[in-house]
């Protein structure tokens, strides 16, 4: 698997990187960490090629180096690149253009063989999606800081599944919050909550939620169904029946204190634009870290 992490500044971007790793460790994938600067005007890109050719000499140095460093000791502290590669230290002469607005650095990771390090310029939600089309990542994990829209648009427009690590807090105890039915998109997500439950070590609830008081055959097959996937791998989950509209359902039960995992909306695509979807408003705001399985 392939999985994709933005990060914008240092300040605010650990979480992100942190919960990102982690969750790529349990998956076995590789990483790419994509940090997206502000578009080089082409006045701009001439003295972006110089300083390419001389950073050393010149000691200039590109809009968001500074960050990929950062990220790059990052992963040094935390012992997910080779000794090699971190005794090397972060060399910003070997960052290599790819094309107009990309350049990447290679390093060899510990937990999979490759951790790509990416600079881009533009449009942070036109060069991620980009980025996404052009090398097929399977998520893309982006920060709860992020503006709202950015994340509305990768969840609707991105061909992958999208992690938003919303307001997290390391001193809390989460669950995992699955919800469940008999939608195409809920075998996948299961399948993924259990990967995260294991990078956490938590336990999980697997909701159903109907506007009725009673729930079709359906629906509790499927919640039987993930149950059983919990239990064959040995996490420890209740399953969970609820009446209401379940993006208030999903809020409620989350409350601060859960990760969502839940599957992707299987809505047409422009009624979806236009009215929105369950995923849609059960992320909007919320006080939680939420993957949508696509």
């Amino acid at each position: 698997m392939k999985f994709l992490i933005a990060i914008g500044s240092k300040e605010y971007s650990e979480p992100t990187l942190r919960i990102g790793m982690r969750v790529a460790k349990a998956f076995k994938a590789s990483v790419t960490i994509c940090y997206v600067g502000p578009k080089v005007s082409a006045f701009s890109s001439n003295v972006v090629r110089l300083a390419q050719e001389n950073l050393e000499r010149w000691e200039m140095e590109l809009p968001g180096v500074d960050v990929l460093e950062w990220a790059f000791n990052f992963l040094a502290a935390r012992e997910y690149i080779t000794p090699n590669i971190i005794e090397t230290g972060f060399q910003k002469n070997m960052l290599i253009q790819s094309s107009g607005s990309r350049s990447e650095l290679l390093l060899q990771g510990t937990m999979c063989k490759d951790v790509r390090l990416i600079l881009r310029s533009g449009d942070i939600i036109d060069e991620l999606r980009d980025e996404v089309a052009q090398n097929k990542y399977d998520v893309t994990i982006i920060g709860g800081s992020q503006k709202r829209r950015m994340a509305h648009d990768l969840v609707q427009f991105i061909d992958s599944s999208i992690f938003v690590v919303n307001k997290f807090d390391y001193a809390m105890r989460y669950g995992l919050l699955v919800p469940v039915n008999d939608s195409k998109s809920t075998p996948k997500a299961v399948k993924y909550a259990v990967r995260v439950a294991q990078a956490f070590d938590i336990p999980v609830d697997l909701v159903t939620a109907s506007r009725k008081e009673e729930f079709g055959e359906s629906y509790k097959n499927a919640s039987d169904r993930a149950a059983t996937m919990m239990r064959r791998s040995g996490i420890e989950h209740r399953q969970h029946f609820k009446v209401g509209e379940a993006d208030e359902v999903i809020k409620k039960m989350a409350g601060d204190d859960h990760i969502v995992v839940m599957g992707s909306s299987t809505k047409n695509p422009v009624k979806k634009f236009f009215f929105g979807s369950k995923q849609i408003r059960v992320m909007t705001d919320a006080p939680f870290p939420i993957l949508i399985v696509k």
